[in-house]
């Protein structure tokens, strides 16, 4: 008991922390991917198109998770609103939770410094110049969205509530859209060549 009430407390901590981290990597990504020359590397979309509204809703639903979870260090009383699952609010499942969301979001990061100077933030009508293939992108198509959906799933099982399942169910919703809107991009980029890499590799896995 005492070793399920110390890892719950401190996955408490460890949720502001981390989504606090993640918050900081993409601002300060952005600022210096615009300190290299690239003025321009967030594309919401037109306003109000499908992809604007999918990219809003993304934002909106990753900064509410990073202030819940900042308010929940400060305010514990906070998670009566939640909608815990106490039953699952348990030391393996939470460590477990904890362990994928961190793997999750690593693996992103990786993909994400991979892509160097190809990366943007939504859909550049004007890129990328060419079709990345390699690396982790002979296995999937969407790598880093992979690794964002497990993180997704770490944590759900880090804070087993109704809070992280209406967010697990959005996130995947808003990952999915956005797979859909950059796949018919590339292919309307890239007709020939991206017809042929999707039918060498899995949308996912």
């Amino acid at each position: 008991m005492d070793n399920a009430f110390t890892l719950v407390e401190f996955t408490r901590i460890y949720l502001a922390i981390f989504y606090s981290c993640v918050a900081a990597f993409y601002t300060l990504r952005i600022i210096a991917k615009k300190r290299s020359g690239l003025h321009e590397v967030v594309f919401s979309g037109e306003r109000f198109s499908s992809t604007w509204l999918n990219h809003m809703l993304f934002r909106g639903f990753r900064v509410t998770i990073w202030l819940v979870c900042l308010f929940r260090w400060f305010f514990p009383s906070i998670d009566r609103y939640l909608g815990i699952f106490e039953d699952l609010n348990v030391w393996p499942i939470v460590l477990v939770g904890d362990i994928l969301l961190a793997a999750g979001f690593l693996f992103a990061v990786v993909i994400h410094l991979s892509l160097g100077r190809q990366w943007r933030s939504g859909i550049d009508p004007h890129e990328p110049g060419t079709l990345k293939t390699n690396g982790f992108y002979k296995y999937s198509r969407n790598p880093m969205y992979l690794g964002v959906a497990t993180a997704q799933v770490g944590f759900l099982l880090a804070l087993p509530s109704v809070f992280s399942v209406v967010c697990l169910l959005v996130g995947l919703y808003a990952l999915y859209s956005q797979t859909l809107a950059e796949e018919a991009h590339l292919l309307n980029r890239f007709p020939k060549d991206y017809r042929h890499y999707k039918d060498r590799v899995r949308r996912w896995l």
